[in-house]
């Protein structure tokens, strides 16, 4: 059984890195490449932090329903392809996944056991000041990234969990235990228990 994982945050909450930690850390996960219609940035590599295609192909896709999830974000596409999760079941993995509100809704009405993770920043001041840190965005996009993020915060009562991201380390831990955590309750039953209960004479749901 493959548990999906959605992690959701504002841009410059560090979402990145978190992830990045916990693919390194915790084994048996893999992470979905999302696809985009946005040009590659700096060094960005195809296959690594997007799939980049343009526009028709994946408006093509999302016909077919290809897409477990899509997005239109700031004139973009993004989408994630169900080759992702049908891979991360064949491989026995859990699959996480880098996505915004919008995906996130989608996927939780596609796969209600999903487990949902929404990554907060410590206060507004902080975000910007990462935005700003970072020097990758002119001065609107650094406002209209704070603006969205004053929008999709106030999405996190949807999510399963909450994660404030002040000290790195600490954000760190908290996730993989979430993920270690969401790992036992959903054990593999018919793996482990039945076996168990063999041995008493009964059976699941008795």
């Amino acid at each position: 059984m493959t548990t999906v994982f959605i992690i959701s945050a504002p841009s410059g909450s560090g979402k990145s890195t978190l992830v990045h930690r916990l693919l390194n850390e915790v084994a048996a996960l893999t992470f979905s490449v999302s696809y985009t219609t946005r040009p590659p940035r700096g060094s960005e590599v195809e296959g690594e932090a997007y799939h980049f295609i343009d526009r028709a192909e994946f408006e093509r896709r999302l016909a077919a329903g290809e897409f477990l999830e899509s997005a239109e974000v700031f004139g973009n596409y993004y989408g994630t392809h169900s080759d992702a999760l049908e891979a991360a079941k064949q491989r026995g993995k859990d699959l996480v996944l880098d996505i915004d509100v919008q995906g996130a809704a989608q996927l939780k009405k596609r796969i209600p056991d999903a487990v949902s993770i929404f990554v907060l920043p410590p206060s507004r001041e902080i975000l910007e000041q990462r935005l700003r840190s970072r020097s990758q965005d002119h001065e609107e996009t650094i406002r209209r990234r704070l603006a969205d993020a004053a929008r999709e915060i106030r999405n996190y009562r949807l999510y399963d969990y909450v994660l404030v991201n002040n000290d790195l380390d600490l954000a760190v831990e908290t996730l993989k235990a979430v993920v270690r955590a969401e790992r036992v309750r959903r054990i593999r039953v018919e793996e482990k228990i039945q076996p168990i209960l063999d041995t008493f004479g009964t059976t699941l749901g008795a």
